[in-house]
């Protein structure tokens, strides 16, 4: 069992800055476990601390039921891919990948042919011999996790390995790496602020803001049901639109405009009581006629992004997103409706931030 467990786990640097502060996690064994957040939120702290290179300053962590707190990083049974790669240029690939087990004065006959099988297995046939200088960027990445998974270790950590591809490779070197992890079998913590790559990735999530986690989830309940603003605003290829109001009645007062109150939120609120209204742009129906429970809208910006369109409308003085079908796009400046779905909208407490039901 390699599964991973914090307890209050903090990280506290010496001016009194905390970059974790009291996360409890569990991750179960064979778990493909993302930690997301944006710059500075912890999670490259954390992920480090799980490793070993960073000093645990409070709490505890647990690795396959062992308490390893205070443990060696060599003695913890993990192997880390960096984000720029970390290959040695003067080594060819089979001496890169072969490194660790170098370290462990592994023979080096029997090295080099784990080495070969390992490469044989991640498709670097034919560049054993090639030194890091030789190979583009999505070759480095895939020898970077050769020489991780060479040692066979019980947990495998991640951090933003694919940062430095450019789009296209980045979304092949995706497919790839989750393939690996399913083949393999084994514990893996990705920390990334790609929202995109923790949603495809990650059987479970967790969003994390100065330190502290903010919702741990899989990718449909983050992405459908965030605990708080900061998640509802940060997960998401397009942010969830937000909007100020009041409860009047059985709807939202916001804009200028009646908005329909959440299901989930029905016996929940008091009158006039202070609220965000959210709905994803995905969730948000255009039309070009008044329709029932429609919303007047001016258009502001068209975005083509291919098969639909992101469209930006203004209610009142707020901005609201619409994912549109390429064949429905409205022409800028033009009026509209938006069509909201009571079952698709959230409401979030104004004081608090955190959502209603």
């Amino acid at each position: 069992m390699s599964g991973i467990q914090t307890n209050g786990l903090e990280k506290e640097y010496p001016n009194g800055v905390r970059g974790v502060d009291g996360v409890d996690v569990e991750i179960a064994d064979g778990e493909f476990f993302a930690l997301l957040g944006p710059s500075g939120c912890g999670k490259t702290t954390l992920l480090r601390s799980i490793a070993g290179l960073e000093q645990i300053t409070g709490g505890s962590l647990q690795i396959g039921g062992r308490d390893v707190t205070n443990a060696e990083p060599g003695e913890r049974g993990v192997a880390m891919v960096f984000q720029d790669y970390a290959l040695f240029p003067h080594m060819d690939v089979g001496d890169n990948i072969a490194y660790p087990l170098k370290i462990r004065r592994v023979h080096r006959t029997e090295r080099r042919a784990t080495a070969e099988k390992v490469a044989s297995g991640l498709s670097l046939d034919g560049l054993i011999e090639r030194r890091p200088g030789q190979l583009s960027g999505g070759q480095q990445q895939r020898v970077a996790l050769a020489r991780a998974v060479a040692t066979r270790p019980d947990v495998l950590l991640l951090d933003e390995p694919l940062s430095n591809l450019d789009a296209r490779l980045r979304l092949e070197a995706r497919t790839f790496l989750k393939e690996l992890q399913r083949d393999l079998g084994v514990t893996t913590v990705f920390v990334t602020h790609d929202q995109a790559e923790a949603l495809a990735l990650a059987d479970r999530i967790a969003v994390m803001k100065l330190g502290r986690l903010q919702q741990v989830g899989t990718p449909r309940e983050v992405f459908q049901q965030p605990a708080n603003t900061f998640v509802a605003g940060f997960i998401g290829s397009n942010p969830m639109n937000l909007v100020p109001g009041r409860i009047a009645g059985d709807q939202v007062e916001a804009a200028g405009a009646r908005l329909p109150l959440p299901s989930a939120a029905t016996g929940r609120v008091g009158e006039g009581q202070q609220v965000i209204w959210g709905i994803r742009p995905e969730y948000l129906r255009w039309s070009a006629i008044a329709v029932p429970g429609a919303v007047p809208v001016q258009v502001s910006v068209v975005e083509n992004l291919g098969a639909t369109v992101l469209v930006t409308v203004h209610l009142g003085e707020q901005k609201l997103q619409v994912l549109v079908g390429e064949d429905d796009e409205p022409a800028p400046d033009s009026t509209g409706w938006v069509v909201p779905s009571p079952t698709k909208t959230l409401l979030f407490d104004a004081a608090t931030t955190e959502r209603i039901g």
